[in-house]
């Protein structure tokens, strides 16, 4: 019995529906999703499993044009995970056709290419006419010189069973690099945050764009088996510590009652969730905020 295990990338423009795809593949919520662009910051990693092989997802940030230092550091992020990868996925939506920030990535690919295999993944084929799809297949392949090309919807779960396998022929022969049951290589503590984070992207929709992270302070485990949680919202201003605390507390509770929920069904069992918000005007210059995200502060010069 030959056993496989590698690295998978997926990269794309925000939005483009990796993070949806990547808890598709593994089968469980492993990565925020939200109709927010650029939710995910870390390179979060999912594990599945396909027959013999086992494949290690690397849930890029999207990539796009960086303004600031953050920016600046996701995009980096997302390029080491591709560099890193024995298989890179570029996940791009059938609606949208070749965008500029598009452009950009496969000139990224050109210039920064690792010598991994690249397949393409053409996401939400149920939003075009099939003469739409096959026009942007034939244009994209005309671009670059993909491997495969793959059409998906992540969310319906279409396609999705098809790339799985024909990655999993793709991963190099090797021991598995992570126990069967492990889901994820980031530590709880860090995905809690993001569920908390998704919670409050959803209720905060347009309201706070960037200038919020969610750190998990505290975790204590109870004799009875329930968890103790304890996070910190860092907000930029105190007129954002208004907004996410809402009227009498309102967006607040609920956002802790939606992740406490979600953490529960994560966990099996009970949960006890408290969040506090606090200002701290320069968190998106600290360095320790950064390691928190699990990205590199260094990446966000120039």
């Amino acid at each position: 019995m030959t056993t496989r295990a590698g690295f998978v990338a997926l990269i794309g423009e925000p939005n483009a529906g990796k993070s949806t795809l990547l808890n598709a593949m593994v089968g469980t919520k492993v990565s925020i999703v939200t109709h927010k662009v650029q939710t995910t910051r870390a390179r979060i990693r999912g594990v599945a499993l396909e027959g013999e092989s086992q494949i290690v997802f690397v849930d890029t940030p999207g990539l796009f044009r960086p303004r600031r230092r953050l920016d600046r550091a996701m995009v980096a992020a997302a390029w080491t995970g591709a560099a890193d990868a024995d298989v890179i996925v570029l996940m791009i939506e059938a609606h949208r056709g070749v965008t500029e920030g598009l452009e950009e990535i496969l000139k990224g690919l050109e210039e920064r290419g690792s010598g991994a295999p690249v397949a393409l993944a053409i996401n939400k084929i149920d939003r075009v006419q099939a003469p739409v799809l096959l026009g942007l297949t034939k244009e994209m392949n005309d671009r670059y010189p993909f491997v495969e090309t793959f059409m998906i919807s992540a969310e319906k779960r279409r396609g999705v069973d098809d790339l799985r396998k024909w990655l999993a022929d793709r991963m190099p022969e090797g021991p598995w690099l992570y126990p069967e049951d492990q889901i994820a290589d980031l530590p709880m503590r860090m995905i809690a945050a993001e569920v908390t984070r998704e919670k409050l992207t959803l209720r905060l929709h347009q309201e706070l764009p960037y200038q919020l992270t969610v750190e998990t302070e505290s975790w204590e485990e109870k004799d009875d088996g329930s968890a103790v949680i304890h996070q910190i919202i860092y907000v930029a201003r105190d007129g954002h510590k208004g907004i996410v605390l809402g009227k009498r507390g309102e967006t607040v509770k609920a956002v802790s009652q939606a992740a406490r929920e979600e953490l529960r069904e994560m966990l099996e069992r009970p949960v006890h969730l408290f969040l506090q918000v606090k200002v701290r005007p320069n968190w998106l210059d600290e360095a320790e905020r950064y390691s928190a995200m699990g990205l590199d502060f260094s990446d966000g010069n120039g």
